[in-house]
This record gives structure tokens, sequence and C-alpha cells, in this order.
């Protein structure tokens, strides 16, 4: 119930949309894990991007910044988890080289010598 009546109810912040951005999140870092991006370099990424990477995960993308951050949050825990267990197959990442057509290395400039 909002707290006065002049002030509408936090659909944003229910219980159930907690769940939904929750779920939304496990499913983009999923994908994001298995592409070895971090969350430094999600991070780092303009809104047309995460907005193109959730679409290619098949995930509608996230209307607000708290689910990337909630996504941020998964995949340093899966990194963390990952250090502890490095032989397990869980901990390895398939599609590591499909990393280049999100994450962009840094270019470094030529120089005549």
């Amino acid at each position: 119930m909002p707290d006065s009546a002049d002030q509408a109810p936090d659909h944003a912040h229910s219980d159930a949309a907690t769940a939904s951005r929750v779920a939304k999140a496990r499913r983009l870092a999923a994908y994001l894990w298995s592409r070895d991006i971090h969350s430094a370099e999600l991070r780092a990424l303009p809104a047309a991007t995460l907005r193109k990477l959730a679409r290619a995960a098949e995930t509608n993308p996230p209307s607000t910044g708290e689910t990337w951050q909630v996504v941020a949050e998964l995949l340093d825990q899966k990194d963390d988890w990952a250090a502890r267990n490095p032989g397990h197959p869980a901990a390895a990442r398939p599609h590591s080289d499909e990393k280049l057509l999100w994450v962009k290395p840094p270019v470094t400039p030529w120089t005549a010598s």
C-alpha cells in the first residue's frame, strides 16, 4: 500500500518484480559468463550494446540499470566460484571466442620506426 493517498504503489520493487529481475539477471549472466565477459567489462559497455547483448541472450532488455547491477554481481560470484573450482565443468567458458563480438580489446597505436 502507498504511504499516502497521493503516492502510487511501487510496482518496480515488489516481490514479483524482484523475482523477475533476478531470473532475467541469471539468464543474462549465464550468457555473458560463457562468453568470458567479466563484470568490469559489462559495466563499461554502452547502453546500445547492452540491449543487443540481451537480445542475443534471447531476453528482453532490462528497463533499468538495477538488473545489470545484479548481472555484474552474479558474474563476480561465478568468477570467485570458478577460481575455487577450476577443474569443475561449470567453470569452463564454452563460447569465449565470441567475446570479441561484444568487448573490443584496446587498440594499440601503430608507430613508424
